[in-house]
């Protein structure tokens, strides 16, 4: 099994002729066995076509053509009509949205998912690179061209989710190199505000049953390391978590933002020493380097295995 999508999974790609859509478009059509991507929109070139894929002024053209509901949507147009193309594709019966663009204006962000919320629809980002299932298919520009990430990406038990969408790759390739593959790993985006946290995700792992543990990658900023703790306490979660936290340096610089916006440190409880004390509470163990990642989650999941 996976989470979010599997092989059945359709979906189309907003702003597709844009030379970095055309680009993940050919990964996707060409990882895995394949994904289905039925159709892409950019206003003004209906009639085209990129890599075979027919291109539509909008959205719902996109769905009259395709003659049947349309799950997903990777979205890569400019940061000041993202907010518009979500919106559309929420409206026209998309159920989750990747989407990839950086430097959305909160309060777009804010919007677009309180509309989801409201649809219930689900978006992932923005500032990300998307959702992979080794060997099965991906979306967004996860792993990069399909010959890389198949080299990073193998089938496997564990969920790896990472703020960072390059330390998706380079985790899971770790776990690779040690033999423990991926269920899914989702690149859920490193702004201040996502579409989803570590905790709203945890339910749907849960609820997979190849996945027998879980891998994220955090960064000190924000509040979402405490949400999964509590979730995880709260909920009694079968499944063990191993954390790396990167910038711990930033203790010592309190008030500077380093590489995304969500890693801003406003107060101690967003500082890197806090978040791990928090995680080691509800039973989240933090790795000191990435390579001793796959021990630490192969030990923990031997421990809760029935003997």
């Amino acid at each position: 099994m996976s989470i979010l999508i599997d092989s059945d999974t359709t979906f189309i790609v907003q702003g597709i002729t844009g030379r970095e859509a055309v680009n993940l478009t050919r990964e996707c059509l060409d990882y895995g066995t394949g994904a289905k991507v039925v159709g892409g929109v950019t206003p003004g070139r209906l009639g085209r076509e990129v890599h075979g894929v027919p291109v539509f002024d909008t959205v719902a053209q996109a769905v009259a053509h395709h003659g049947a509901p349309i799950y997903g949507s990777v979205v890569t147009v400019p940061p000041a009509f993202t907010k518009d193309a979500v919106f559309e594709a929420i409206e026209n019966g998309i159920k989750l949205t990747v989407i990839v663009t950086e430097r959305i204006p909160r309060r777009d962000v804010a919007e677009m998912v309180e509309l989801a919320n409201l649809r219930g629809a689900r978006i992932i980002g923005p500032n990300c690179l998307g959702i992979i299932v080794p060997d099965v298919i991906k979306m967004g520009g996860i792993g990069g061209p399909a010959k890389n990430a198949a080299q990073a990406y193998t089938p496997g038990p564990i969920g790896v989710i990472s703020r960072s969408g390059g330390m998706t790759t380079e985790m899971s390739s770790t776990l690779s190199a040690a033999g423990l593959g991926q269920s899914t790993a989702v690149s859920i985006g490193g702004d201040a505000i996502i579409g989803q946290s570590y905790a709203e995700l945890m339910p749907l792992f849960e609820a997979d049953t190849q996945t027998q543990g879980i891998v994220i990658y955090t960064e000190p900023g924000g509040r979402m390391e405490a949400e999964l703790a509590r979730w995880v306490t709260e909920n009694d979660s079968r499944l063990p978590i191993v954390a790396f936290m990167a910038g711990r340096f930033m203790d010592e610089m309190p008030g500077m933002s380093f590489g995304h916006a969500g890693t801003i440190v406003e107060g101690k409880e967003d500082t890197a020493s806090e978040k791990i004390a928090r995680l080691a509470q509800a039973g989240i163990t933090v790795a000191e380097r990435i390579e001793d990642i796959p021990e630490m989650i192969r030990a923990k999941i031997a421990e809760r295995s029935p003997s």
